[in-house]
C-alpha cells in the first residue's frame, strides 16, 4: 500500500514531489550520511526523534554537525522530570483519602488502596505525562519513553494502581537510552507487569503463562517466520517466572520460594535445547529468570525483532527484503556485539544515509501524541509557570483528551499488543487516518487556531502572530508561507497552491504582496492600530487553520 495513499488524487497533484514512487523503499544502507546538514535535515531529524521541531531547536542543532547532533540527542543532560503532583480533590467519601499528601507535592510514594484515590491518580500520571512531552528536553528520550510504552504495553486500568503505574512508566523513562536486555529483564518482576500480565497469581500448582507467552511474542522475539519457539518454550518460561508476588505497602515486587516451581525447564532447538536447571532456594527466583533473559537474547532473532521495531518506529513501515539485508540485519548485528545498548543501534540509524533518503522523507502519518504535542512545540503555546500545576495539569488533561478521541490514549493502549499502526499489516499508520479520527484531527487544529481551550481562567491557544514572529522574513508573504511550511510540512506545496493560498487568506484576493506587507509592517510599528492588528491576527488565524487542514500537515 502507498504510504500516502490517504491524500487524495487531487493532493497529490499539488505536491512537487512524485509519491507513485515513493512506493519503492530506499536502496540506501547505514553508511554515514555524507550530504547537506541543513535546516531541512535538522528538522527531518528533530521531527523524528523529537514531538516537532520546534524553531528554537533547529536554531540550536544548527551550528553543529550531523554527528554533533544525533550524539546530543541520544545522551540527554537534563535530569529526569519531577514526578506527578497531587493536583486532584476528592469530595465523595473514601475508605483511605490521602488528605495528608499535601496539593502540590508528590503522591507517587504514597501507598493508598483506595480504588477513587487510584483512579484520580492514574488520571494525574496522564495529565503530568502530557506536559512532560511538551516540555520534553532536547533530546530523543520522550520518543524513545513512548516507543517502550507501546512495546511493553500495559494499560492502567487493569494495573488499577496509580503508584505501580507511575513506577512502571519511570522504568521506562529511566532506561529509554540504556540497554534493552536489563530492562526486559528488570521489567519482568516491575509491579505493575506482574498485575497486568497476572504474574503475581503466577504458581507451581497454577502456572499463568500470560507473561511468559508476550516474553516472547512480543517482547522479544517477534512472530516472524524465523521466530520458531515453541507453545513448550512458553510453558516452560511460565514455570521459570512462577513465585512472584507484590508488596502494595511497600511498592515493590517479592519472590516466594515455595510458590516457585523447582522442577527442570527444557527449552527447544530455536533456544539451543537449553535446560535451566530447577532451584528452591531464596536465590531461584531471579537465578532462573537471569537464565531465561540470557538464553532468549543468545536467539539471533531477538536483535533483529528489536531492531525492526525501532526502524518502525523511526524511520517507516515497510520492510522488504532489501531494507532487511541493508538495515535491519547489520542494525541487529551491531546490537548485539554492543550487548544490546540502545544508543549504538540509533546512533548508526539516525546518521545513516537511508535515514536521510529523499524516500524516508515524510512518509510517516503523526500519531495522535505526535500531532498534539508537536503542534504545541512548534506553535510555542504559553502554558503557565510550573507553581500553577493547577491550572496546567486541567489544560494538559484537555489534550490527554483529544489523543484518546483520536485513538491513542496515553497509558491505556488497546492492549498488550501496543497500538496497531505499529504491528497492524498491511495499513500500519494508515490507521491513525480514518473517516473518525481524521474530522477530530481537524477539529483540534481548527480549535486550538480559533478559541483555544480556557480552563481555570488560563487559555492555551495557537497565537499566528507569535509564531510568525519567529520567521526571518514574515513581511514578505512569500517568505512567510515558505518558511512556515518548512517548519510544518515535510512535503513542500505546489508553486500554483501557495500563490493561491497567499491571495485567498494573506492579500484578501489582491494581487500585490505589498498589501500583507504594509498590513504587516503597521502592525511592527503601530501596534495600537487596533483595525490593523485585527486584520494581520485573523489572516494568520486563517492562515495557520488552512496550512493544519491540509493532509499534507498530518505527515512527520
Amino acid at each position: 500500500m502507498d504510504r500516502r495513499s490517504f491524500l487524495s488524487p487531487e493532493k497529490k497533484k499539488t505536491t512537487q514531489t512524485n509519491h507513485k514512487a515513493l512506493a519503492v523503499p530506499p536502496l540506501t544502507g547505514l553508511n554515514i550520511y555524507t550530504g547537506t546538514f541543513g535546516e531541512d535535515e535538522i528538522i527531518h531529524l528533530l521531527k523524528r526523534t523529537m514531538f516537532g521541531a520546534a524553531k528554537a531547536d533547529v536554531d540550536y542543532f544548527k551550528t553543529k554537525t550531523l554527528s554533533q547532533t544525533v550524539d546530543e540527542l541520544l545522551n540527554p543532560t537534563a535530569p529526569l522530570p519531577a514526578p506527578p503532583v497531587k493536583e486532584y480533590s476528592h469530595t465523595s467519601a473514601l475508605t483511605q483519602p490521602d488528605t495528608h499528601i499535601a496539593a502540590g507535592t508528590t503522591w507517587v510514594d504514597d501507598y493508598n488502596t483506595d480504588g477513587g484515590i487510584n483512579s484520580l491518580r492514574r488520571a494525574s500520571f496522564k495529565k503530568w505525562w502530557m506536559g512532560v512531552m511538551i516540555n520534553q528536553d532536547r533530546s530523543v528520550r520522550e520518543k524513545m519513553t513512548l516507543f517502550l510504552h507501546n512495546h511493553f504495553a500495559t494499560e492502567t486500568a487493569d494495573i488499577s494502581n496509580g503508584n505501580y503505574c507511575y513506577k512502571h512508566h519511570n522504568l521506562l523513562r529511566s532506561n529509554a537510552l540504556g540497554n534493552f536486555k536489563t530492562l526486559t529483564q528488570t521489567i519482568t518482576t516491575d509491579p505493575g507487569m506482574l498485575v497486568y500480565l497476572n504474574g503475581q497469581v503466577n504458581t507451581a500448582t497454577a502456572p499463568d503463562e500470560n507473561y511468559g507467552r508476550e516474553l516472547l511474542e512480543l517482547f522479544c522475539c517477534g512472530k516472524g517466520l524465523n521466530s520458531l519457539y515453541t507453545e513448550a518454550d512458553v510453558k516452560a518460561a511460565a514455570k521459570v517466572l512462577t513465585g512472584w508476588r507484590n508488596n502494595a505497602s511497600l511498592m515493590a515486587s517479592y519472590f516466594t520460594a515455595s510458590r516457585h516451581d523447582s522442577s527442570n525447564k527444557q527449552f527447544s532447538a530455536f533456544f539451543n535445547n537449553t535446560l535451566i536447571k530447577g532451584k528452591s532456594d531464596a536465590t531461584a527466583g531471579n537465578v532462573e529468570i537471569n537464565e531465561l533473559i540470557g538464553m532468549i537474547f543468545n536467539a539471533d532473532e531477538v536483535a533483529k525483532y528489536i531492531c525492526r521495531r525501532l526502524y518502525t518506529w523511526f524511520v517507516y513501515y515497510d520492510i522488504d527484503t532489501t531494507v532487511e539485508a541493508n538495515i535491519i540485519t547489520p542494525l541487529a548485528t551491531i546490537f548485539r556485539n554492543n550487548n544490546y545498548e540502545i544508543k549504538p543501534v540509533l546512533s548508526a540509524l539516525l546518521k545513516s544515509e537511508h535515514f536521510f533518503d529523499n524516500l524516508t522523507l515524510g512518509s510517516q502519518i503523526k500519531s495522535p501524541v505526535d500531532l498534539v504535542v508537536s503542534m504545541c512545540r512548534e506553535f510555542k503555546i504559553v502554558f503557565q509557570p510550573s507553581t500553577d500545576y493547577t491550572s496546567n495539569y486541567g489544560l494538559y488533561n484537555y489534550l490527554v483528551s483529544w489523543c484518546t478521541n483520536m485513538q491513542q490514549n496515553i497509558g491505556d493502549p488497546p492492549d498488550v499488543s501496543g497500538w496497531k499502526a505499529y504491528y497492524q499489516a498491511p495499513q500500519f499508520y494508515e490507521i491513525w487516518i480514518n473517516a473518525d479520527t481524521l474530522p477530530k484531527r481537524v477539529q483540534f487544529t481548527d480549535t486550538m487556531t480559533v478559541s483555544g481551550y480556557t480552563f481555570n481562567g488560563k487559555k492555551i491557544i495557537v497565537d499566528g502572530i507569535e509564531f510568525a514572529k519567529l520567521l526571518p522574513n514574515p513581511a514578505n508573504p512569500n517568505a512567510l508561507i515558505d518558511d512556515s511550511l518548512k517548519y510544518l510540512y515535510r512535503i513542500n506545496l505546489s508553486g500554483t497552491l501557495k500563490a493561491q493560498i497567499k491571495k485567498d487568506i494573506l492579500l484578501s484576493g489582491q494581487s500585490t504582496d505589498s498589501y500583507w506587507t504594509d498590513a504587516w509592517n503597521t502592525f511592527i510599528n503601530t501596534p495600537t492600530n487596533t483595525a490593523n492588528t485585527t486584520t494581520v491576527k485573523n489572516k494568520l488565524r486563517d492562515l495557520y487553520k488552512y496550512l493544519m487542514n491540509l493532509p499534507e500537515y498530518q505527515l512527520a
